[in-house]
């Protein structure tokens, strides 16, 4: 007969697949319109790449500035209620919204369904909130690598969907998303067990689940707020690789969406092979603050030559070397979660959402701007300047970083 300990762990190992697939999904929805964009937006609305890149700003503006608000409320929720709930509704939103933007016959309706998208897609705190509950001390750096693979292995498959599919239609990839989507709540609503334990749970306070709240509350850890701010800033900076990708590759290389979408699925499939296979045993060996700090040394020099890349080839060594710095973000995270209480997972990973969101908001308008502005037929041509912008923003995030990790460590000195 099975022992109590091993018949718990049962409904237990179903939990990771299925926060797995959450995230995967999330990346898939957000690198899928990535190829078809630039169509899409001329389709609807006639206007030349350097143009389109601008209102594709817009777009995403519109995405993240919905998550944004809703991320902490959706953490907080799941505080209160549970993972389960808040992330099966948000599932079974996100499935319909993919067919609302299949069928989206105008820029107003592709903006709704963007809005949608963003409400919807604000899974990120209660799927990491899951991961927590379930990880020990030393499994929580794996296991956001593995949450950090789910979002390449997004970025591979979306991209490569909207570009393959896409060649066959603009909408449809979008239609083959909303099935997958489908499925895959149905899969939970049958597998995905509760993990968070009613003794972990506490009251709903809407003054903390927004984002000014969930920010307020985090920087009661100094340390973790530093940490944060890093973070902050390596988001800002690769929303230059989601805002202006499939334009920028467009005008140096030439690419047609099928390339682009293949060119973004071989950097989400590095990053999956890094952060899901790279990730625990890097941070085994050299511990969380050095991987961290190398990675983001490393991203500088991705940025720094994306931004004076020349050829298609240029890009893909960048982009390689990118993807090597793909350590980071689950070695900070770890570092984050291990400093918070139990009982505030979920309103930290609500705090990383919207900063997370906040980045989406500020970013795709600074970079397409830089992109429109730097492509155009006047003044100075340069179309790499959004990275050279990204680089400056990792060079902040690095001061943050070790001031944080100063800070720990005096704090440690004293206990």
């Amino acid at each position: 007969m099975q022992s109590e300990a091993q018949a718990a762990a049962r409904p237990k190992g179903r939990v990771l697949p299925f926060i797995l697939l959450v995230l995967f999904f999330d990346a898939m929805g957000a690198g899928l319109i990535l190829p078809v964009l630039p169509g899409l937006i001329g389709e609807l609305s006639d206007l030349p790449n350097a143009m389109a890149a601008a209102i594709a700003g817009y777009l995403l503006f519109t995405f993240a500035g919905v998550q944004f608000l809703s991320a902490p409320i959706l953490g907080a929720l799941s505080d209160r209620f549970g993972r389960r709930p808040v992330l099966l509704l948000a599932m079974l939103g996100f499935s319909i919204d993919y067919f609302v933007m299949a069928l989206a016959p105008s820029l107003v309706w592709l903006f709704a369904a963007r809005a949608l998208s963003g409400l919807f897609g604000a899974t990120f705190p209660a799927a990491n909130a899951a991961i927590v509950d379930i990880s020990s001390p030393e499994t929580r750096a794996r296991n956001f690598g593995l949450t950090g693979a789910a979002v390449g292995l997004g970025f591979v498959f979306g991209p490569a969907l909207g570009g393959v599919v896409g060649e066959y239609g603009l909408r449809l990839p979008f239609l083959v998303a909303g099935v997958l989507t489908g499925l895959t709540t149905l899969y939970g609503a049958l597998a995905f067990p509760e993990t968070l334990s009613p003794d972990n749970r506490r009251g709903f306070s809407l003054a903390r689940a927004n984002p000014i709240g969930g920010l307020m509350s985090v920087a009661r850890f100094p340390v973790v707020a530093l940490i944060l701010a890093a973070v902050f800033g390596l988001q800002l900076a690769s929303q230059s690789y989601a805002s202006i990708w499939a334009f920028y590759t467009i005008e140096v290389a030439g690419w047609t969406p099928l390339y682009v979408g293949l060119s973004a699925g071989f950097y989400g499939l590095m990053m999956a092979i890094v952060q899901g296979g790279l990730t625990g045993p890097i941070v085994k060996i050299f511990g969380e603050p050095r991987t961290a700090t190398v990675s983001i040394l490393i991203a500088i020099v991705s940025y720094v030559g994306l931004a004076f890349a020349a050829s298609g080839r240029d890009i893909y060594v960048m982009v390689l070397i990118g993807a090597l710095a793909g350590c980071g973000f689950p070695a900070m995270q770890a570092m984050m979660t291990s400093r918070t209480p139990e009982d505030s997972q979920g309103e930290l990973q609500g705090a990383i959402a919207s900063l997370f969101s906040l980045s989406a908001i500020i970013g795709p308008l600074v970079m397409t701007q830089l992109f429109s502005r730097f492509s155009d037929d006047e003044g100075a041509y340069f179309p790499g300047a959004a990275f050279v912008a990204a680089a400056f923003l990792v060079a902040l995030s690095f001061l943050a970083l070790r001031s944080g990790l100063s800070r720990d460590a005096r704090d440690r000195e004293r206990i």
